[in-house]
C-alpha cells in the first residue's frame, strides 16, 4: 500500500477535481480523462449528454446537444454555457434530454428538450440556453407579486424535473404520474408546482428515473396526531389482515395494498377536499402520519398514510389504457398498508362475501362500486381475487380494538378451536399490549419487547413494533437460516433481505404467531431499552442540527411496471408513498436509474430494486419489486452510488486506502456506444438481445480504479460512467479519505456488536427459559441496559459522523467540514458516558455473570465473539472476551488522534488549520489516556472484589465506586489499636473504609481532611497521618515515609476529585493540585452526635466542622437553613420545627449564636402566636412583641415590652382586643405587678397599683364624664376601702366604698356639695393624673439597651467610642451584603442612603456650625434606615409609641404621658448622639456663629427643617437636633391626643370662626377694629393683565391679606414646633409686606395695630384644630426660643385663639 501511495504521489501534479469517463466494465477498458481548465466540482449525465460544474460556478455541457441550433454534430470538447456567466452555479442536474442548474441565490435555470414541459417554460418545445424558471409560492398570505422560493438542488428525469426548496419541500413540473401532483388535471404541467403530499415534511434529497421519482425524507419526531388502527381499507373496503393456519403457527398477513397506492389520512376524522375543477380529481393532501421515532410516542401511527378523495367517474392522466378489471363482486387486493383515519364509513362484510356499504353512510369517500370501476380503468394488472368467507365482526373502527377484534374473530373461525382457546386465554388487553406497545413501553427501542429479536428458535415470532428503531433489523430467520449459524456479514445481510418480504408494516402485528409463544409472552417482561437513540440525535441535544440525520424514510411515486417503486408490486402510484422496508435502514442517499432504484445506508450497504434486465441491481434474486441488498463481499463498504440506464456504479472502501469502484449491469460493446437511440418498437427485441448478451450477475471490481487516484464521487447516466477524483496533494486527500473510511468501518463494527452480541443477550431476557433478569439481578440488568443505551448513543453518533465525513468527501474535501473539531464535546461526552457504563458493569462483575447466558447463546466455541473482539487467544474465557469487546470502541479515540495529527502535518505549522487539527488531536489523545486510566481502575477494582470477604462486598460494592489503594499488606495501621484488632483501610474514589473483623465504617471523602503529622512531633519516629471527619478524629501510622507519602497523596487526590465531581476531573491526569481546600461544600449524615444524630447537613465546611452557609435537616422534620460557625448555628438563620399535636410548624427566622437563638428574630408558633424581638440562649429576652390569637389578622391580644428569660418582666403594654382594654405598666413573671395605667374602649381610665395580676392598692379611676374615684382597690375595677368619689359638677362623696364600678357601689360616708360662694378654685377638686403611672424615663429601657449593645456598650452609656463606630460600619456592611442576595428588598434610594452612611463623619474635634450641619445630616440619614443602630432604635420607638397611643390608647387623659414620653426619648437619644460625637455641647450649650459668609453658606447647605432665625450663636438642644427626625413619625397618634384633649375649646373656636367668616372683608375688618389705614384699597386680580388691580368693594370677600392667610394655613402641614413657628413668622412678614405698600413713611408695628390685623388673618385661615396646634407648639417648643421673636409671635397667635373663643358677637 505504501508503495502504491508513493507512486501516486510521484505522478501527482497537484490536481483536484479530475474527471474520468467510460462505458461498460471490460478489463481492457481505460477511462478517458476530460480536460478542463478548472477542477470539476459536480457532474450530471443524461442519456447522451452531460453537464459539468467547475470551480468558480461555471457550467459546461458535453455529448449530443440537439437543442443547440449551432451544434449540428456532437462537440469534441465540453461547451461553456455562457448564458450562465455572471451567475455562480452551486448545483446541476441532467435528465434524458434536458438539464438544469441552481445558482447561489437559489434561482433555477433550465435548458434542453421541453416537449413534455420538463423545462418548466410553457410554449417552447426546446430551450437552447439556460433560462430562469421561477417557483412561485401561492401559499403565502401576501398579495401578488408572489414570493419566489429559493432552491437547494434539482433532479431531472425522462419527462419531468423535481426541485428541493430551501424549506426542504419538493416542487415538480413536466409530465407523468411521477410528478406526484394529483391535483394536475392535464399534462404537461408547464410551471413548477409544490408536491402537496410531501409538504410539511423535511426532504433531504430527490432523484428522478425515466418515469419514477424518489425522495429521501427525514423522519418526523413527536407531536404527530395519533389515530386508532383500522381493519378495512379506506378506499376499496377490503380486510387489511388475513389469516393462514400452518401446523405449528398462524400467519397473520397484512399484504393488502390499495392499487391507488394512496391511502387515506384524516384531519379530524373528516377530509376537507379543496374544490378542483368539476371533472378533475378532487384531492385533499392531509398531513401524512410518519412512524414516530420519539420516546414520547405511545400509540402506533401508520407510517405513510395519505389522502386522496376520489370523485365518481374521475380519470387519471397517469395511464391511458383501460383494460377490463375483475367482476363487480370481486375485490382488489394489492400489497397495501394500514390507513390512518378513524373511519366514518361503517364497513361490514356480508356473509356472501360481497362488501356492502352500511346504511346511513355519510362519508366523503367513494363507495365500492365507484372504486371498483375506477380500478378497472386504472390498471391492466390482474388483481388478486379474494372472497372473505369468514364472518367478520361489524365493529366501529373508531375504537382502538376494532381491527384486533375482527382480526382475532376471523382468525378463530378460520383456524378452529386451537387459536380460539388461545385468544380466550389472553384477555383482549393483553393482546393489545402484545401487538401494540402500550403507553408504558419504550417505542422504538425494541429490546425486551416480545419478538423483536434476530436469530431466534424456529417458530419465534417477528413483531415489527409500532415505532421501530432506525437501523434495527427485526427479521425472522427461518429454520434453514438458523441452521447455517453463519457469521458472515454478507450472509446475514442476505437473510435480512430475504426476511424483508414478510416484514410487517405498522401497527406491529404478528407475522408468525405460535400459541406457545403467545402464552410465554404473558410472563413479566424485561424493561425495554432503546439501542438506538430516539429523535434526531436524542441524548446528544447539541448535535441535533449539527450532524446529519440517520432516521430517514424513502418515498417513491410514478410508474412501477418494473417494480422500481419498491412497494412489492408493479402498480403505479400517483402520490409519494413510503417504502416501509427501508424505514429503519438509515438510508443516507438515493439514486434513481432509468427503471431501477438504489438506496445507500449509513452502514455502507446498498439496497436495490426495480428492473434487473441487465443485472443492474447487483443481485439475481426475485422478485425485484422490493429493496434487497446488493451482493458484495464482506468488508466492502460502499459510500457513493450512481444509477444509469441499465447499470449501477458503486464507490467503496477496499483494503487499501484508495477507494475502489464496482460496476454492475450491462456490458457496452465497442462501437455501440455512439449509436442513435433505437425506436420504441425495437426496444423489446433489444432487451432480448441484452438478456442473451453479457452483463454482471453481481457487482464486479473495476481494476483500473487504482490508477484514477482518490475518487470522491461517481455519476452515471445513459450508458456512461463518470468519476471525479483527486491526486494526493501533500498526503492531505489520502488522510481525509482514511479518516472517513476508518469512521465507516468503525460504525459497521459498532452495529455488528449491537446487532449480534448486545441485542441477542438482552433478548434472552424475553425468550430464554432462564430469564436474564433472574441471572443478572435487577442491579446488573439495569447497568446492562444503561450500557446498551450508551452504546446505542455512541453508535448513532458514529453513524451520523461517518455520514458527515462522507458528505465532506463528496463536496468540500476541506478541514472546515470536520465537525469533530468544532463539536468535539459531543463526541467526548458520548465516549465518557459509554466508558463509565462499561466500567460500572465490569466492577459489579457483570461480564462474569454474563458468562452463562452467553454460553447458552454463542455455544461453546464463540467464533463470533473472538472475531468481533479482535482476539487472537483461542481459549480465552468468555468474560474476558466480552470485556475486551465492550472496551473496543474506546480504542477508536486513538485512531481519531492519529488521523487528525496526520492531517495536521499537511499544513504549515503557523496556519490556523494546523492549530485546529493539533488542538483536536490533543483533545482526543488526552481523553484516550484518561479513559485508559479509567479502565485500569475498573480492572483493579473488579479484581479486588474477588478477594474481598463476601458479606462486606455486598454492602460496599457500588457501580461507580473504584478502588484507589488498600492496606491489606499492613502498610497502614491505627494508632493505639488493640493487640489483636484487625484494621484494614480501603480507599475508594468516594470514601475511606475502615474495616475490622466483621464491621466496617465508611468515611465519605467529601468530608474528610487529612494532615501529615510532622515527624519531629512523634517521639518514636512513627510516620503518622491525622484524619479528621465530622465526628471522629484518628491517627493512622504508616510503615515507612514512602507509604505515608503515597497514602497522603492518594487520599488528597481522591478528596479533590470527589469534591470536583466524579468525571469532572481533568482528562490530562489527576494529581496536579497539591491538596484539597480546607473550606468546601459537602453533604453529610451525622451518626454519633446526640444533638445531631441522623441529621443531614448540606453546605460549607471548614476542617471537619460546618462553617458558612448550610442546611441541616433532622429526621423528625426540623430544618435549619442559615450560617454556621465551628459546627454550630451562628449568624442569621431560619428554623422550622414541626408541632405534632397541632400538625403545623413552628417557624423561627433570625439570629443565632453558638447553636442558640440569640439576637433579633421572629418566632411564629404553630398555635398562631407570633413573637418578634430579642432572644438570648434560646429564650425571649429583651424587647419584644407577642401577638396572640388564633388568626394573626384579628389578634385578640398584642403585648409589647420587656422580656426576661422567656417571661414578661419590666415595662410593657398589653392591648387586649377582646376586652377592649389596654394595660400600660410594670410586669413580673408574666403577671401585672407595680404601677400602671389602664384605659378601656368605653373611656374609663385607671392609674394605680397592681399586684398578682389584679388592681390592688391605691388607684385613681376616671370615667368618660369626668366622674373620678380616688382610693383603694381590691380587684379589677372593684372598689374596696377608703376613697373619694367626685362628680363632674364638683360634688363629692367621701367614705368607704365597696363593689364593682358600673354595677352599683356600696358607700358609707359623707356627701359634700361645694358652697355656691366658694371661688372656682376651691370648687374644683381636680385630681392630678400621672402621679401613679410609670415614669417616662423608666419606659422602654430595653429598646435603648439594645441600641447601646449594638454599639458595643455594656452596660449602657459606657464603652469605647471608636469601637462603637466600628460596630456601626460592620452592621451596615453585613446588612448590605445580606440584602444584596435579595435585591428586591432594597429600593434605589435606600441603597444610596446606605452608601452615604458608609462614610463615617468626623467625630472628634471642636464643633463648628459646619460640623453641626454634617452631624444633623448624618442623623437624618441614619434614622432613615433600620440597618443603622440609630435607625433601628427609632423604628422600635415609633412601633412602641404607636402601639401605646393608637386604638384604645387614644384617650385624652394620656396626653400628658404621651408628651413626656417624647421628651424622654429626646433626652435619651441625645445621650447616644453625644456618646458618638463627644464634642457636641450639652443640652442648652452654645456653638459660636461664624462670620456672615459662613452663615450664608451653612444656611444654603443645610437640609431638612429650615433653621431658626439667625442668632449670635446656635444653642444646641435635643429638640432642635432630633425632633425633625422623631416627630414626623410620631405625629399622627400625638396630634390625635391633642385634638381629643382640646375638643371643647376647639368646638367653641370653630363655631365662632364659621359665623365671623360669613361677613365680607370690609365688615370683618371694621368689626375687629382694624385701623382704616391698614385696609387694602385694591387687590391683585388673579386672571388679569400683569399689574392690574381691582378696587376692594364692600362686598369683596376672602381677598384681603390673601397671601398671609395662605401662608398661615400651612401650619397644619408641618410637624415640628420650629417649623410651625417659622410659618407664623412668615405670616407676619406677609402682613407687613401688604401694609408697607399702603404706608409712605417708615413704619413700625405696635401690638395694638398688629393684633386686630393678625386676628383677621387667623379667622380667614380657618384652621380647624388651632387649639391643638397651639398646645403642641407650647409643649414641645425649644426652651431657648420662648423669649425671642418667635416666642412673641407665638404668644400673639395664642392670644388670637383665646380671643376668638370668647368673642361676643353682636
Amino acid at each position: 500500500m505504501e508503495s502504491q501511495r508513493k507512486s501516486s504521489e510521484e505522478d501527482s501534479s497537484g490536481e483536484r477535481g479530475l474527471l474520468y469517463s467510460w462505458r461498460g466494465y471490460s478489463y481492457s477498458l481505460t477511462p478517458e480523462r476530460l480536460l478542463l481548465s478548472r477542477p470539476v466540482l459536480q457532474a450530471a449525465l443524461g442519456t447522451r449528454h452531460g453537464v459539468l460544474l467547475v470551480e468558480g460556478g461555471q457550467v459546461y455541457s458535453f455529448g449530443q446537444l440537439p437543442w443547440k441550433q449551432s451544434q449540428a454534430h456532437e462537440p469534441t470538447t465540453p461547451v461553456l454555457e455562457s448564458a450562465l456567466s455572471g451567475q455562480r452555479v452551486v448545483a446541476i442536474a441532467a435528465g434524458d434530454l434536458h438539464s438544469g442548474a441552481v445558482t447561489e441565490d437559489g434561482g433555477v435555470h433550465m435548458w434542453g428538450d421541453n416537449s413534455s414541459g420538463q423545462c418548466g417554460l410553457a410554449g417552447l418545445s426546446t430551450v437552447p440556453n439556460p433560462t430562469p424558471v421561477a417557483l412561485l409560492d401561492s401559499d403565502t398570505t401576501c398579495a401578488p407579486p408572489l414570493n419566489t422560493v429559493p432552491v437547494l438542488e434539482l433532479a431531472c428525469g425522462g419527462r419531468h424535473t423535481l426541485a428541493l426548496s430551501a424549506q426542504h419541500e419538493v416542487w415538480a413540473w413536466g409530465s407523468g404520474c411521477q410528478l406526484g401532483l394529483v391535483a394536475a388535471s392535464s399534462f404537461p404541467v408547464g410551471r413548477p408546482q409544490k408536491v402537496e403530499h410531501l409538504a410539511g415534511r423535511y426532504v433531504l434529497q430527490v432523484s428522478c428515473g425515466a418515469s419514477h421519482s424518489l425522495a429521501l425524507v427525514r423522519c418526523t419526531g413527536a407531536g404527530e396526531p395519533l389515530h386508532p388502527p383500522q381493519d378495512k381499507c379506506g378506499q376499496c373496503h377490503q380486510l387489511l389482515y388475513t389469516m393462514t393456519d400452518k401446523e405449528d403457527h398462524v400467519i397473520i398477513s397484512d399484504n393488502h395494498y390499495c392499487p391507488l397506492g394512496v391511502e387515506i389520512a384524516s384531519g379530524d376524522g373528516k377530509l376537507q377536499a379543496p374544490a378542483a375543477s368539476a371533472q378533475g380529481l378532487r384531492s385533499s393532501p392531509s398531513e401524512p402520519i410518519l412512524s414516530s421515532h420519539t420516546s414520547t410516542s405511545s400509540t402506533p401511527a401508520a407510517p405513510t398514510a395519505s389522502s386522496s378523495t376520489l370523485a365518481h367517474g374521475t380519470e387519471l392522466a397517469c395511464d391511458n389504457s383501460r383494460p377490463q378489471g375483475p367482476e363487480k363482486g370481486e375485490s382488489a387486493m394489492a400489497n397495501g398498508e394500514l390507513p390512518e383515519h378513524p373511519a366514518q364509513v361503517d364497513c361490514a362484510q356480508s356473509a356472501d362475501g360481497a362488501a356492502a356499504s352500511a346504511p346511513g353512510k355519510n362519508s366523503p369517500y367513494p363507495d365500492e362500486q365507484a372504486v371498483n370501476d375506477y380500478l378497472r380503468k386504472l390498471s391492466d394488472h390482474t388483481l388478486m381475487e379474494q372472497t372473505a368467507k369468514s364472518h367478520s365482526l361489524q365493529a366501529a373502527a373508531t375504537t382502538t380494538t376494532s381491527a384486533l377484534n375482527s382480526l382475532v374473530t376471523s382468525c378463530a373461525s378460520a383456524v378452529g378451536e386451537r387459536v380460539a382457546s388461545t385468544y380466550e386465554a389472553l384477555s383482549l388487553k393483553k393482546m393489545m399490549n402484545f401487538y401494540l406497545p402500550s403507553t408504558g413501553a419504550v417505542p422504538g427501542g425494541g429490546l425486551g419487547m416480545p419478538g423483536w429479536a434476530d436469530g431466534l428458535s424456529p417458530g419465534a415470532l417477528s413483531l415489527s413494533g409500532a415505532v421501530p428503531g432506525p437501523g434495527e433489523e427485526r427479521v425472522l430467520l427461518e429454520d434453514s437460516m438458523q441452521a447455517k449459524k453463519s457469521s458472515s456479514t454478507g450472509d446475514i445481510r442476505e437473510e435480512e433481505a430475504e426476511g424483508l418480504r414478510r416484514r410487517l408494516s405498522l401497527p406491529g402485528l404478528l407475522s408468525q404467531v405460535s400459541p406457545r409463544l403467545l402464552r410465554k409472552a404473558i410472563r413479566p417482561r424485561v424493561r425495554a431499552v432503546a439501542l438506538t437513540p430516539l429523535g434526531a440525535a436524542e441524548g446528544l441535544p447539541q448535535g441535533q442540527e449539527v450532524l446529519p440525520s440517520l432516521q430517514t424514510e424513502v418515498w417513491s411515486w410514478g410508474q412501477g411496471e418494473d417494480g422500481q417503486l419498491g412497494h412489492g408490486d408493479n402498480l403505479p402510484r400517483l402520490q409519494p408513498l413510503c417504502i416501509k422496508s427501508l424505514s429503519n435502514k438509515e438510508v443516507v442517499r438515493v439514486s434513481a436509474g432509468a427503471h431501477h432504484s438504489l438506496a445507500l445506508t449509513a452502514q455502507s450497504q446498498v439496497f436495490s430494486w426495480g428492473s434487473n434486465s441487465s443485472g443492474q441491481l447487483g443481485h439475481m434474486e426475485s422478485p425485484s419489486t422490493i429493496p434487497r441488498l446488493a451482493k458484495l463481499s464482506e468488508g466492502i463498504r460502499v459510500w457513493d452510488i450512481a444509477a444509469g440506464d441499465k447499470h449501477t456504479l458503486l464507490l467503496a472502501d477496499g483494503d487499501c486506502m484508495q477507494p475502489i469502484l464496482y460496476y454492475s449491469g450491462q456490458q457496452v460493446k465497442e462501437g455501440e456506444a455512439r449509436e442513435q437511440p433505437p425506436d420504441p418498437q425495437e426496444r423489446d427485441e433489444e432487451e432480448e438481445e441484452e438478456q442473451a448478451g453479457s452483463y454482471t450477475q453481481q457487482p464486479v471490481l473495476l481494476p483500473f480504479c487504482m490508477n484514477l487516484g482518490y475518487v470522491s464521487g461517481v455519476f452515471a447516466g445513459g450508458q456512461r460512467c463518470v468519476v471525479l477524483s483527486d491526486r494526493n496533494v501533500m498526503g492531505f486527500i489520502a488522510s481525509l479519505h482514511e479518516l472517513a473510511s476508518s469512521e465507516r468501518k468503525f460504525y459497521c463494527k459498532l452495529c455488528s456488536i449491537k446487532m449480534h452480541i448486545l441485542r441477542p443477550l438482552l433478548d434472552l431476557g424475553v425468550f430464554s427459559a432462564e430469564n436474564l433478569s433472574v441471572a443478572l439481578g435487577p442491579t446488573l440488568l439495569g447497568l446492562l441496559q444503561t450500557l446498551a443505551s450508551r452504546l446505542g448513543l455512541l453508535c448513532h453518533l458514529t453513524g451520523q459522523h461517518s455520514a458527515s465525513l462522507t458528505a465532506n468527501l463528496r463536496r468540500g474535501r476541506d478541514v472546515k467540514g470536520l465537525l469533530m473539531l468544532d463539536h468535539a464535546s459531543i463526541f467526548m461526552d458520548a465516549y465518557h458516558e459509554y466508558c463509565n457504563a462499561v466500567g460500572n458493569f465490569q466492577v459489579m462483575g457483570g461480564f462474569h455473570t454474563l458468562t452463562k447466558p452467553s454460553l447458552d447463546f454463542f455455544g461453546k466455541s464463540p467464533e463470533l465473539l473472538l472475531k468481533l473482539a479482535e482476539s487472537s487467544e483461542e481459549c480465552a474465557p468468555i468474560a474476558d472476551l466480552l470485556a475486551a469487546l465492550f472496551h473496543l470502541p474506546v480504542r477508536h479515540l486513538h485512531e481519531y488522534g492519529r488521523l487528525l495529527l496526520k492531517l495536521a502535518t499537511c499544513f504549515e505549522v503557523s496556519s490556523s488549520d494546523y492549530q485546529r487539527l493539533q488542538d483536536g488531536c490533543s483533545k482526543f489523545e488526552a481523553l484516550d489516556l484518561h479513559l485508559k486510566r479509567k479502565r485500569k481502575e475498573a480492572d483493579y477494582t473488579c479484581h479486588f472484589w474477588k478477594s474481598f470477604p463476601g458479606k462486606m462486598t455486598d454492602s460496599l460494592r457500588k457501580p461507580h465506586r473504584r478502588l484507589i489503594c488498600e492496606s491489606s499488606n499492613k502498610a497502614l495501621t491505627l494508632q493505639n489499636a488493640g493487640r489483636f484488632s484487625v484494621n484494614w483501610f480501603i480507599l475508594f474514589n468516594d470514601a475511606l473504609v475502615h474495616a475490622q473483623f466483621s464491621t466496617h465504617h465508611i468515611f465519605p471523602l467529601a468530608t474528610l481532611w487529612v494532615e501529615p503529622i510532622p515527624e519531629e512531633n512523634t517521639a518514636t519516629g512513627l510516620y503518622g497521618l491525622k484524619v479528621i471527619s465530622p465526628e471522629e478524629t484518628f491517627t493512622l501510622l504508616a510503615c515507612s515515609p514512602m507509604e505515608k507519602a503515597k497514602w497522603l497523596r492518594s487520599i488528597n487526590q481522591a478528596v479533590e476529585q470527589a469534591l470536583s465531581g466524579a468525571g469532572q476531573e481533568s482528562a490530562t491526569g489527576a494529581g496536579t493540585k497539591a491538596e484539597p481546600p480546607m473550606s468546601r461544600t459537602a453533604s453529610y449524615t451525622f451518626y454519633k452526635d446526640s444533638r445531631l444524630k441522623e441529621a443531614v447537613y448540606e453546605g460549607r465546611w471548614l476542617a471537619g466542622k460546618p462553617n458558612g452557609r448550610g442546611v441541616l435537616k433532622w429526621p423528625d422534620g426540623r430544618i435549619y437553613t442559615g450560617t454556621f460557625k465551628n459546627g454550630l448555628e451562628d449568624g442569621f438563620g431560619e428554623y422550622i420545627a414541626p408541632n405534632k399535636a397541632l400538625n403545623k410548624n413552628d417557624h423561627y427566622q433570625g439570629f443565632w449564636k453558638e447553636g442558640k437563638k440569640d439576637g433579633l428574630g421572629t418566632y411564629s408558633y404553630a398555635s398562631g402566636e407570633v413573637y418578634e424581638g430579642s432572644f438570648q440562649d434560646n429564650m425571649r429576652h429583651g424587647h419584644g412583641m407577642l401577638r396572640s390569637g388564633k388568626l394573626n389578622t384579628s389578634s385578640p391580644s398584642v403585648f409589647i415590652g420587656h422580656w426576661l428569660h422567656d417571661k414578661k418582666t419590666g415595662y410593657g403594654v398589653l392591648d387586649d382586643i377582646t376586652k377592649g382594654e389596654k394595660y400600660m405598666g410594670m410586669w413580673q413573671d408574666h403577671q401585672r405587678q407595680g404601677t400602671a395605667v389602664v384605659v378601656t374602649q368605653f373611656g374609663l381610665y385607671y392609674e394605680g397599683f397592681f399586684k398578682d395580676n389584679k388592681m390592688m392598692g391605691t388607684g385613681v379611676l376616671v370615667s368618660e364624664d369626668d366622674t373620678t374615684y380616688e382610693g383603694e382597690f381590691s380587684e379589677d375595677w372593684t372598689l374596696n376601702g377608703k376613697g373619694v368619689l367626685t362628680m363632674a359638677n364638683g360634688d363629692y362623696l367621701e367614705g368607704s366604698f365597696s363593689g364593682e364600678w358600673g354595677s352599683g357601689l356600696k358607700v358609707a360616708g359623707s356627701y359634700h356639695k361645694p358652697n355656691l360662694y366658694d371661688t372656682d378654685k376651691d370648687k374644683t377638686r381636680t385630681v392630678k393624673l400621672g402621679r401613679l403611672c410609670v415614669r417616662a424615663e423608666d419606659k422602654w429601657q430595653a429598646v435603648f439597651e439594645e441600641c447601646w449593645s449594638q454599639l458595643g456598650c455594656e452596660p449602657s452609656g459606657q464603652g469605647d467610642q471608636r469601637r462603637a463606630w466600628d460596630n456601626i460600619a460592620v452592621a451596615l456592611t453585613t446588612s448590605r451584603r445580606h440584602i444584596q442576595d435579595s435585591p428586591e428588598l432594597l429600593s434605589r434610594s435606600h441603597s444610596r442612603i446606605l452608601e452615604s452612611l458608609e462614610f463615617i463623619p468626623q467625630h472628634s474635634g471642636p464643633i463648628t456650625m459646619e460640623r453641626y450641619h454634617v452631624i444633623r445630616c448624618y442623623l437624618l440619614k441614619a434614622c432613615d434606615t433600620p440597618l443603622h443602630p440609630l435607625g433601628r432604635l427609632l423604628e422600635n420607638l415609633v412601633g412602641v409609641y404607636r402601639m401605646t397611643y393608637v386604638g384604645v390608647g387614644a384617650n385624652r387623659r394620656l396626653l400628658l404621658q404621651a408628651v413626656n414620653e417624647i421628651k424622654s426619648y429626646l433626652s435619651r437619644i441625645f445621650h447616644i448622639v453625644r456618646f458618638l460625637f463627644p464634642d457636641l455641647p450639652e443640652e442648652g450649650g452654645v456653638i459660636p456663629e461664624p462670620s456672615t459668609e459662613g452663615q450664608e453658606k451653612s444656611k444654603a447647605g443645610s437640609t431638612g427643617a429650615p433653621l431658626e432665625s439667625p442668632k449670635p450663636g446656635r444653642v444646641v438642644s435635643s429638640c432642635a437636633l432630633l425632633l425633625p427626625v422623631l416627630l414626623p413619625r410620631l405625629y399622627p397618634p400625638l396630634f390625635t391626643l391633642y385634638a381629643l384633649d382640646k375638643e371643647k375649646e376647639d368646638d367653641m373656636y370653630w363655631d365662632c370662626v364659621l359665623r365671623l367668616n360669613k361677613q365680607s372683608d370690609m365688615a370683618l375688618l371694621a368689626f375687629l377694629g382694624v385701623q382704616q389705614k391698614f385696609w387694602p384699597v385694591s387687590i391683585p386680580v388673579s386672571m388679569a393683565v400683569l399689574g392690574e388691580k381691582q378696587q376692594v368693594l364692600s362686598s369683596t370677600k376672602d381677598a384681603c391679606f390673601a397671601s398671609a392667610v395662605e401662608t398661615l394655613q400651612q401650619i397644619s402641614t408641618t410637624f415640628t414646633p420650629s417649623d410651625k413657628l417659622q410659618v407664623i413668622q412668615q405670616t407676619f412678614e406677609e402682613i407687613t409686606q401688604e401694609v408697607l405698600k399702603l404706608q409712605t413713611e417708615n413704619f413700625l408695628w405696635s401690638m395694638d395695630d398688629l393684633f386686630p390685623v393678625f386676628l383677621y388673618v387667623v379667622l380667614r385661615a380657618r384652621i380647624r384644630n388651632l387649639g391643638s396646634e397651639v398646645s403642641l407648639i407650647e409643649d414641645l417648643m425649644d426652651p431657648c426660643v420662648q423669649h425671642g421673636e418667635h416666642g412673641i409671635m407665638f404668644t400673639t397667635l395664642k392670644a388670637c385663639y383665646y380671643q376668638i373663643q370668647h368673642e361676643k358677637i353682636t
